[in-house]
């Protein structure tokens, strides 16, 4: 075997294991969930189920986690919601997910607990 043949094994076994890597916009880690990036998810207590109330200023310290093109189907309890102005954001549980502008690497929970309405997403 060739040292790409090799390569091209090893990266399919990895996206074969369950967790690991896949298409999905967020995986839990530590009893939190994560963006892709390994970004804190945060929800927010004035949110009303499937609805975001975060917008303009807000969103632009909590960014929304967004649905991308090519983002697998939602499944499960994972829900996805329009927003105001259009786009469409992930949802766990029917609580919408945001990361905080001031956490600034991954494992960063800064946001946790702000103003008593901002908590880290638990699955």
């Amino acid at each position: 075997m060739t040292r790409k043949t090799l390569n091209w094994m090893a990266l399919f076994a990895v996206l074969a294991l369950p967790g690991v890597a896949s298409a999905h916009h967020a995986e839990e880690k530590n009893g939190m969930w994560i963006d892709h990036a390994g970004m804190t998810l945060y929800t927010f207590d004035k949110d009303m189920q499937n609805k975001s109330v975060c917008n303009a200023e807000c969103a632009k310290n909590w960014p929304p986690l967004l649905v991308k093109p090519g983002d697998e189907a939602a499944k499960g309890k994972w829900t996805q919601v329009k927003r105001d102005d259009g786009a469409m954001q992930w949802a766990y549980g029917g609580k919408p997910l945001y990361t905080f502008i001031k956490d600034k690497k991954a494992g960063d929970m800064t946001g946790d607990g702000m103003k008593d309405v901002w908590h880290v997403a638990k699955p």
